[in-house]
Order: structure tokens, then sequence, then C-alpha cells
């Protein structure tokens, strides 16, 4: 961990820099000590602000015009009173902060959430006991606590309040050896022992002349008055203090008066800001609006242990570290502009700026040199003369004048050959210029060959420089013994630099170290390359740069937040200057810190400068562990009087934490959260962190005060318990174990049902499929009924067919008995006796053969098996007869002709000639066979 060094000055390098200053009247000049503002913006309250004081945790108190005003030195936070009144008075007293107001007085306490509650102490006091009274003091007196208005001093303790009312108007009250000293307006000045006022000092002297305090400066009391100065009272003795400050005060109209444990004093006016003196009364500062404060009206003013100066004025608050190493040159006019470089030259500080080039006189007074508007770049004194490298060229500074002696535009830099007398090499807009001192002054010579814009220029050797271009380049140069022509000039961008661009050039130690963008490179001459330089990469970083002359033996080095000091190459860290004196104020690219003289040192700043002292003692600046101002749990406050563990719900939105370190300066605030892995430390912006979305568990939060230095101050503890979800918690499991039963026997029952449901499904399904197992059955046996019955009546078909067969084969037998005994008869005709009775049996025989009942069963019992076929037949066949339909009949049945002759008593071939017949009515063609058309007819 880097620790961070700041510069420091003890009283005797203090004397040492006002001395080396050389400065006639430094108190008159605009040199102050570092200070600061704080506008409305910064701390959004009232303009006004009537009283100053500091607790001891290192918070400040300011009477505002809208209410309290509080300051951690990181944050204002502003608290109001319950009638909104303007508060006159404050005084922090260990927990208590005591206020007074217009008919009010009381104090605030903070609570266990952190915030500022206040308490009355006047409300149970008789209203018109102070009508109209504004109380502008508050002061300590042993266990007692004063509170002044004009009229009447109230003196609160042990819980009951007290009041003495002086003979004219009270002006201030102080304590000195336990003793109160109360001063009025026309009376003098009274002790107050036992609850009695009692003269002390009753001078006309003193008469109207508003003592603004009482001191005591070893045996002497010291009284300082708005109207006739200063006076020492001594024995009894009343008599002016004699110093130079007392005619400034009377004139400035004097408010309030602070002094300093050195016996050092500070003077705060009306009219002109501050003045601070040596115990002596002569001045040492002035700080006032000409030389930045914002306000020259001093309301307030207030000293805490350390040097730091508080002032409350008539619009904004300001503050003056009067511990500070530094000294400040400021132009507020605006006139000075960038300053680029400043030197000392014969007693007179020189400053070069964008705007031209100017000179402190011996007022210390701003002078602008005539002729040297535009850009100045380098003051620097050669062989006892002053150079000024200038947009337009170089002059010589000569009794506070110019003189042009080159006109090569843009003189960056110059630098001494090395070996050879008052032969000097400069880097300018267009190249590579020659001076030489000569008896008869100076000459000057362009080298040519380049034109190059040389902004950076350091000497290898008696004949070889490196040139570093302005904005893109690095060149290597060599001169011929002359030194009035350029031998040879070499580019190296590609002989191994890392980047082209912003290069700087530097010697240190003899080796030709270069600065890029990607950081630090030097050049090896064995490999005649440029190669990385991990020395300086570690020492200075890579992305800092040198900002002092070469030849100082302490480098500035520039780095992102910091100008550290160093040596070089042991690498002796030996200080650090924070941003807070320079942040916005800096050249970015043109930082420079030039040597005043032995001791002295100038940074360069917009409108003016920074000096300082070589002497860079290594005494830190402290930094105090922070504590928590406030802690938020879903934007509810929760008490921090001993917070050690938080407890969050899971389902907290927000979480927030603030902290404060009164006492630090200069400084943020980091975190970490501890675990198994190594630890890293977050910046926290603002004083405020704010968290969500952290796992359920323990978390060990640690806090840390830091500054941009390096440093750190011990970590404070919060452990954060964030409470498991619901459903993780004994509640959770429960609830959990009982839905789980409950899902158990709901899932069990359900699976019940399922079961019985499927049981039932497959009952169902079982008599379904039964049900078509019957039917199908059913509709099996129907089909073997139907089968059965087919064949069964394909049987009886048969049966019948068979029968009608016989039937016609009995008829044909019976016929054919018939026509045979019908042919015996006609052969035996003669035989018969009777012809009548042979008649008769013909007839008989004839009858039987063609007997109609016969027909009609044969025609029954033929339609029994051959159904329809007569009527589709003669439905056809319209044209048929009945003898044609009896031999179609016979025809089916598949009687030969033969057959069906006896059947129709004719002959064979009468059979045939009505098959023929029979053929014709069918039409039938010639091919077809009848008998197959019949035997096929449905």
């Amino acid at each position: 961990m880097k620790i961070r060094m700041s510069l420091t000055l003890t009283s005797k390098i203090w004397a040492a820099l006002l001395g080396c200053l050389l400065f006639q009247n430094i108190a008159e000049a605009q040199y102050a000590p570092y200070f600061q503002n704080y506008d409305l913006s910064q701390y959004n309250a009232g303009n006004q602000n009537w009283g100053i004081s500091k607790a001891s945790d290192g918070r400040l108190y300011v009477a505002n015009n809208k209410g309290l005003l509080e300051y951690d030195s990181f944050r204002w936070t502003l608290s109001t009173l319950p009638n909104k009144t303007t508060i006159r008075s404050v005084l922090a007293i260990d927990t208590k902060i005591y206020t007074g107001s217009y008919e009010e007085f009381g104090f605030w306490e903070r609570s266990k959430f952190g915030q500022l509650k206040y308490t009355s102490l006047s409300e149970n006091l008789n209203p018109k006991e102070f009508l109209s009274e504004e109380f502008w003091q508050i002061i300590k007196i042993e266990d007692a606590i004063i509170f002044r208005s004009f009229l009447n001093i109230y003196i609160y303790k042990d819980g009951e309040i007290k009041k003495a009312t002086p003979p004219s108007t009270v002006l201030s009250c102080d304590v000195i050896d336990g003793t109160l000293y109360i001063s009025t307006l026309k009376n003098g000045i009274f002790t107050f022992d036992d609850g009695e006022l009692i003269p002390f000092i009753d001078h006309k002297d003193l008469v109207e002349a508003k003592i603004i305090s009482i001191t005591k400066k070893k045996e002497q009391l010291f009284i300082t008055t708005s109207l006739q100065g200063i006076f020492i009272y001594e024995n009894g003795v009343l008599s002016p203090f004699k110093a130079e400050i007392c005619t400034i005060i009377k004139e400035q109209q004097l408010n309030a008066f602070s002094e300093m444990g050195n016996g050092n004093m500070i003077f705060g006016t009306i009219k002109n800001g501050i003045y601070i003196t040596n115990s002596k009364g002569k001045l040492l500062f002035h700080i006032h609006k000409e030389n930045g404060l914002i306000n020259n009206t001093v309301l307030s003013q207030y000293v805490d242990d350390d040097n730091q100066l508080w002032l409350g004025l008539d619009n904004g608050l300001a503050s003056a570290d009067l511990s500070s190493p530094y000294l400040f040159y400021n132009d507020v006019s605006g006139n000075l502009g960038a300053v680029y470089d400043v030197i000392q030259y014969k007693n007179t500080v020189y400053i070069g700026s964008n705007t031209g080039l100017y000179y402190l006189d011996a007022d210390n007074i701003l002078q602008f040199i005539d002729g040297s508007q535009g850009q100045v770049w380098d003051l620097k004194e050669i062989e006892g003369d002053l150079f000024c490298g200038h947009n337009n060229g170089t002059y010589l500074v000569k009794d506070k004048q110019l003189e042009l002696i080159s006109s090569h535009t843009g003189g960056w830099v110059i630098k001494k050959v090395i070996g050879t007398p008052r032969t000097y090499i400069q880097g300018t807009y267009a190249g590579l210029v020659r001076f030489k001192k000569e008896s008869t002054g100076w000459t000057v010579k362009h080298l040519g060959q380049t034109t190059i814009p040389s902004r950076f220029l350091v000497f290898e050797d008696a004949y070889t420089a490196w040139v570093a271009h302005a904005y893109k380049g690095f060149y290597k140069v060599k001169f011929n013994s002359s030194y009035d022509s350029i031998l040879e000039i070499k580019n190296y961008e590609k002989k191994g630099l890392w980047s082209p661009y912003n290069v700087r050039v530097y010697e240190l130690k003899n080796d030709i170290c270069i600065k890029t963008n990607e950081g630090w490179q030097k050049y090896e001459p064995l490999l005649d390359t440029i190669v990385s330089y991990p020395l300086l990469n570690k020492s200075f970083g890579k992305n800092s740069y040198i900002i002092s002359e070469n030849d100082i033996s302490t480098l500035a080095v520039k780095n992102k937040n910091t100008i550290n000091f160093k040596t070089f190459p042991d690498d002796g860290f030996k200080a650090s200057l924070g941003d807070k004196y320079f942040k916005q104020r800096l050249i970015v690219g043109y930082e420079n810190i030039s040597q005043l003289s032995d001791s002295i040192y100038a940074l360069s700043l917009n409108n003016g400068f920074m000096l300082f002292d070589k002497t860079l003692n290594s005494q830190s600046s402290a930094l105090h562990e922070p504590y928590f101002e406030s802690i938020l749990i879903n934007k509810q406050r929760i008490a921090i009087d001993s917070v050690t563990t938080v407890e969050l719900k899971n389902n907290f939105q927000t979480f927030s934490i603030s902290l404060t370190s009164p006492k630090s300066k200069d400084h943020y605030f980091e975190y970490a959260v501890r675990s198994t892995d190594s630890m890293h430390w977050y910046k926290i912006e603002n004083d405020r962190l704010e968290v969500s979305n952290i796992n359920y568990g323990d978390h060990e939060f640690l806090f840390r005060t830091s500054n941009h230095l390096g440093k750190a101050s011990t970590s404070r503890r919060l452990m954060v318990k964030v409470l498991p979800p619901w459903y993780r918690s004994t509640p959770g499991y429960v609830l959990f174990g009982v839905l789980l039963v409950l899902t158990s026997v709901v899932f069990y029952i359900l699976h019940r049902k399922k079961i019985d449901k499927e049981q039932r499904l497959l009952h169902l399904r079982f008599e379904e499929e039964q049900k078509e197992v019957l039917k199908e059955k059913s509709i099996e046996n129907e089909r073997r009924i139907v089968e059965l019955k087919n064949e069964s009546l394909k049987n009886e078909v048969k049966l019948k067919s068979k029968q009608l067969a016989n039937t016609a084969m009995s008829l044909v037998k019976k016929n054919e008995i018939l026509l045979e005994l019908k042919k015996e008869l006609l052969v035996h005709k003669n035989s018969f006796e009777n012809y009548y009775s042979y008649k008769n049996l013909i007839k008989k025989i004839d009858t039987s053969i063609s007997h109609k009942d016969e027909w009609k069963v044969f025609e029954y019992n033929f339609n029994q098996v051959h159904e329809e076929f007569f009527h589709q037949l003669k439905h056809k066949h319209p044209e048929l007869n009945a003898k044609d339909l009896r031999i179609c009949a016979y025809i089916k049945m598949n009687l030969s002709t033969k057959e069906i002759a006896p059947l129709l008593n004719i002959s064979i071939r009468g059979v045939e000639t009505q098959r023929y017949r029979l053929k014709g009515k069918l039409a039938l063609d010639s091919d077809k066979n009848l008998t197959d058309y019949l035997l096929n007819f449905k």
C-alpha cells in the first residue's frame, strides 16, 4: 500500500520561505496560504453565516440564515429550527450543539438514528422577558453555558437559567482564566462573579468603540475594537497597541478576531476580508476578494486545533489552511491567464503566460511588459541574461523591457551544449536554433535541414541531441563541431518506439529516457534501438511524466491526481502534492515546476502560481476510521448508536450506508466484502454505499477512509445478515412439511381416484369389449345362423329341386307309362269291343298326361326353388305364353328334350321346334345357347 507523504513546513522553514522570497513587503502582495471558497450552490442554505464552531468529533457547525449547517469534511447538511428562524450563534460542546436565534435558544443532539434533534431551553421562560432579543454569542465557562443578546446574558447551569442585565448594549463576552468578561457599548467592561456584574474597565476610549474581543497575551489583556483599533490593558492602565494592523482595522471595520497557537493573529473585517499578522501585529497575509476570496465581509471566524481557519461570510463560506506549506499567487482579474513559467531574475519575479510577460513590482502588484502580447513558453536565465521564449520569437528581458534577438517563432526549450561554453541550442516551431554569446552580444543561427516543431530537447553527448516533435515523432540529431549546421537527422519512430505521439524526452543519469503514450522507454546505444524501461514504469508509473527541470535533484512527477517528488535513480519517495491544491488549475500537458531560488519553487497554474520550499519532510496527514452517519433499510433509518450487525429481510429493496470521517482531509471512502477470495477494495462514490441483490447469509463489510495518495485508515466492520427467504426459514420448512404431507395425501387420494377411475374405465372397457365380443359373436352367430339358414335353404332348395326333379321325373315316368299305355291301347284298338270304352280310356289317359293340377303343383314347387323366375322372365319377355313358360321351366331344370317331350305330350321333334321358336321369342343370337341363357337367368 502506498503511503501519503505531505509537504510540511516547520516554523523555521516558513520564516525561511518568507525571507527567501526577497519581497520587500510581502504582506501587501497577492500571496496567500491555500484557501477554499464554498458558495450557496455547494452548501445549499442561506447566504449569511453568523457563527462557526467545531465539535470534538471534527464536525463543523455554522449558524446560517436558514438554520444550522453541518459539515463533516465531505457533505453539507442543513437542519432548521421548528420556527424556521435565522440562527445567529453556535457552540459545539461534546455531543451537544448550542444555538441562539430570535427569541429562542437551545441545543441539538444526535438521535440514535444519526439525526440532529432540537431541544429548546427558552420555551419555559416568559416570552415577555426576552421579547425581540436575538442571541448573537454562546460561550462556555466551567459548567455553565452563556447565551448573549444585545440586552441581556442568560446563564444556563444545572438545568436552570438565570439572567443578568448590563447597563448598556452588550457587545461581546469572553472567558479568561475562568473569569467572564462582559463588554458593553457605553459602560466599558464588566466581570461577572456569583451572579453579580462588577465594573472592570470604564475608560473613555472604549465608549462606543465597539469592543470585539478580549484575550490575554502574557500578563496583558488584548482588547480589539471595531472603530478604535487595539488596546493593551496592564496594571490598570489602558494604552493603544501600536502596529500597522491597527490603522487597517480602523479603516476596514474589524468584526471578528482570533489568535493562533503560535501567536499569529487573524482579523476579520466588514469591508476587506481577513488580515493575518504575527504576534506583534506585522501584516503577513491579506486574503480578500482581489486574490480569490468569495466575499469581503467577514461575519464570523473560527480557528481549529489544526490551524484551519473557517470564515462565515456575508455571502458564502471559506476555509484557509494556515498550516499549509504552500503560498499562492492568485490573479482573479483574469488578466494574467494561464501561467507557463515563473522565474526570479535580479530580485524581480517574472511571469510568462498565454497573454504575455508580467512582473511583480516593488509593491508586488502585477505589471504587464509592453510588446509581450502573446504566448510566453519559456523563461530562463542564461549567461546572466533573461531569455523569454515567445510565440513571436525569442527576447532578452532588460530593465523590464523586451529586446528581440531571434525571430524564429515559438521558443519552447533551450539547452546548453555539453562541453562548449556560451553555446545553446533552442527548439522552436520551425526547428533548431543555435544561440552563442560573443563579446559583442548574442549571435543566432537557424541550423537548417529540419523545420520540425521541437518541443523537447536533450543532449546525449557534445554533438548528439534527441528531439521530440511537438505532436508526432522522435529524432536523433548530430551537429558539426562548430554547431552551425546539422550533419544528420534520423527518425526513430521505427526503432522500437511504442507510440510516436506526445513523445517527451529526458536525460536521467546519462540515460536518454522517453515517455510515450504507452509508458516509459529508453535508448539502448549498443543496439541503437529504443527498449522498455521497467524501472521507470514501476517507479513513476506508465501514465506519469516529469514536469520539473532535469537538473533539479528532486524530480516532480505528474500522475493523474498527484504530483510526486522523487529522487532518481534511488527512487527515494520524498513527498506528494494532492490535487486539491491544483485541481482544475493545471495547464494540462504543459505543467511546469520552475526554480525561483535555491530553496523556492513555483508550480504554474491558471491565473497564478503556487510556491513551496524544497525541504520536503515526510510527515503524513492522518486519516481517521470512518463511522456511520446513517443506515437506511428500504429508506427507513435504523439506530446506529451501537450498531455492529444489520439484519435484512430477504425481500428488502434498498440498503444504504452513509459514512463520515470529519477529522480526515481530502479523503474518500472504500468498502470491501471479506470472503475466502482475496479482498478487493471498491471506491464509494460520494459518501453513500447503496446495496441490493445480496444473497441470504452473513456478509462482513469493511469500510475505510482513503485518499488519492494511497494512504488508508483502519477499517470499520459491519456484519450484514440477510435473512433467508421465507421458504428457507423454519416456518417455511414447517409449511413445506405440511404442504408435503397435504400433497402426499392429495396425491394419494388423487392416485386412488385415478386408480379407481382407471379400474372403472378398464371395467367399462372390458364391458365394452365384452359387448363387442358378444356383438361380434352375435353377428357371427347371426351370420352363422344365416349361413345355416342359407345352407338350410340351399338344402331345402336342393331338396325341393330334388323333389321337383323327382316330381318332374315322376311325371315323365307317369306320362311315359301313360304314353306307352296309350300306345299299347292304340295298338290293341281293335281288341276293344266297345269303341266308346276305348275312347273313354284314351281320353282319360290324355287327360292324365296334361292334367292341370299337376302343372300347378309343379309350378308351385318350381317357384319355391326358382323364386320370381316366371315373373322376371315374363317381365323381360312379355310375348311368352304359358306353353313357352313351361318349356323354359323344364329347360331351367336342365331337362333334356327327350325328357321334356312326354311332359308336354308332344314328340321330340315337336320339342325341338318349340325350342327353336322360343329362342326366337327370347331374341337370342344364333351363337347363344338357350339352355345356358335360361340356366343363368335371374
